[in-house]
């Protein structure tokens, strides 16, 4: 039966319907895949988990842009020398030390980075 099928051509409607048919089978698969992905995020409990309420993170992480007119913070002590280290890396290495000491960053003074290469 087969082998008869397919020495017989087929006609443009009939590849049309197969066509169509083949796509309802990939698109129902996909249905189906993304229901087992959803019912097995649900069942393992791993849904997205809100942050906690005491999170260093700020709920709006849009930060106002850095001007030179800007007035310093109250508490700061002014200018730091960099040697080989850029801002956004003196500024992590900052509130590293701030944090393990446990202080707030304005208490405490910076006079300069400077950034050793191993030997």
């Amino acid at each position: 039966m087969l082998l008869a099928a397919a020495d017989k051509s087929l006609t443009v409607p009939d590849s049309l319907i197969l066509s169509l048919i083949g796509f309802l089978v990939v698109f129902i698969a996909l249905i189906a895949l993304i229901a087992v992905i959803k019912a097995l995020t649900v069942l393992s409990g791993r849904r997205k988990a809100a942050a906690p309420a005491d999170s260093d993170q700020p709920e709006n992480s849009s930060y106002a842009p850095i001007s030179a007119d800007m007035v310093p913070a109250a508490g700061s002590f002014g200018e730091i020398d960099l040697y080989n280290v850029d801002d956004h890396s003196a500024a992590l290495i900052m509130a590293i030390v701030a944090d393990r000491l446990k202080v707030p960053l304005n208490t405490l003074r910076f006079k300069s980075i400077k950034q050793i290469d191993e030997v």
